[in-house]
């Protein structure tokens, strides 16, 4: 069977009780399904009532009144209520063989006839009915009942990307006078090997840190990109490398020839050798972002994007920064203390599941050089037949 690509819509309940990483984690690792696109929405009442008109696909009559629910909720939640705060609605985009089915049956029905927590909305959906009247309603989540209507939908929300979608800055509220941060998250790449529950795992450790996200974005760095956004390092390594590349310089000569060297060789060794040890790290740090190194990338593809897959999500609060880099732990996993992310997922300093930035000023200059705000929905489904 071809490819396709389906969709699930996280409501603003289930994105303000943080159950984001959760969903995600259930949903990438059930469906094998890979994760292609996503993209934070504030919805205007046109797009709600869009959506409201055609969610609530189902033709089974026993199910009517249920899609009925949908449609209101849709209609009631997904708009700026009486408190004037906009919603938040994350919509991710699958692809893969069979996606609209198989997001289908690990969302599950709203209507569960014994739930045990099996599918998405057994655990974070409620359908609670008291003496034949429904009390309570929250579906967690919304997704297509069937291909056409994937891409229907898919299509509108495409057409409302603009508008109604992006980095929501005024989504939350917060008390006067404290000092609320926009930060930069990105998960590595080595969270995409195959579809698995690590990508929502690290999101899901993340929301401890109690802020909200506002921005989203599925992203393949260029190498381009990923040399300005590395280019603090390069520095560094230059510099780090000298006294450890001089003492292995050392112990590899003295080793294989005999020849006893005395500390001002070993320096002179490290002044020549350290910074093209360095470089070379620099260049994996690269290579292991964007696919490629710089020294084997041709001039016209620097600016294309690369084979490897990150995603990018923007957090706002109180002490941002600190909070998320307190969640995601010290680069060395092996110097991580326990719970955090880099001790839970990271291998290696380089291979270390997640980067934070390090100050409200970087997470702007970040953002903007893996171009952040920018809408990359619409070629997505363009590029898979998708007229929007």
């Amino acid at each position: 069977m071809a490819e396709e690509l389906s969709y699930v819509l996280l409501t603003p309940y289930s994105l303000r009780k943080s159950r984001t990483g959760g969903i995600i984690s259930r949903l990438l690792a059930r469906t094998g399904l890979e994760l292609v696109g996503g993209r934070m929405f504030s919805p205007g009442t046109e797009l709600a009532n869009s959506y409201a008109a055609v969610a609530a696909g189902e033709s089974d009559p026993k199910h009517l009144a249920t899609q009925e629910l949908i449609r209101d909720y849709i209609r009631k939640n997904f708009v700026t209520g009486p408190d004037g705060i906009p919603p938040r609605v994350l919509l991710l985009v699958l692809r893969g063989e069979d996606a609209v089915a198989k997001t289908r049956i690990v969302t599950g029905h709203i209507v569960a006839a014994r739930p045990r927590g099996e599918t998405i909305r057994d655990t974070y959906g409620d359908h609670i009915v008291e003496g034949g009247k429904v009390v309570y309603f929250e579906p967690a989540v919304l997704a297509a009942p069937d291909s056409d209507s994937a891409r229907a939908h898919l299509a509108l929300w495409a057409r409302h990307s603009d508008s109604d979608g992006g980095i929501l800055e005024d989504s939350v509220i917060f008390p006067a006078g404290e000092n609320i941060e926009t930060t930069l998250v990105l998960i590595k790449p080595d969270n995409f090997r195959f579809p698995n529950a690590r990508v929502g795992g690290v999101i899901d450790i993340f929301s401890r840190s109690g802020l909200s996200i506002i921005g989203f974005k599925v992203h393949h760095m260029s190498v381009a990109e990923a040399e300005v956004f590395y280019g603090p390092v390069l520095g560094v390594l230059l510099d780090k490398m000298r006294e450890p590349t001089g003492k292995r310089a050392r112990f590899a000569v003295e080793e294989e020839l005999g020849v006893p060297l005395d500390p001002a060789t070993e320096a002179s060794m490290g002044e020549l050798l350290g910074p093209i040890a360095g470089r070379a790290h620099w260049e994996s740090i690269v290579q292991f972002m964007a696919g490629t190194r710089p020294a084997q990338c041709p001039p016209g593809q620097r600016d294309l994007p690369g084979s490897e897959k990150c995603v990018a999500l923007v957090y706002r609060g109180i002490d941002a920064v600190a909070k998320i880099r307190e969640v995601l732990g010290p680069t060395d996993p092996s110097k991580a203390p326990p719970g955090s992310i880099r001790k839970e997922f990271g291998q290696t300093v380089m291979i270390n599941a997640a980067h934070a930035s390090d100050s409200p000023e970087n997470a702007r200059c970040e953002m903007e050089i893996i171009r952040m705000a920018e809408n990359n929905l619409k070629p997505l489904l363009e590029a898979h037949g998708l007229r929007v």
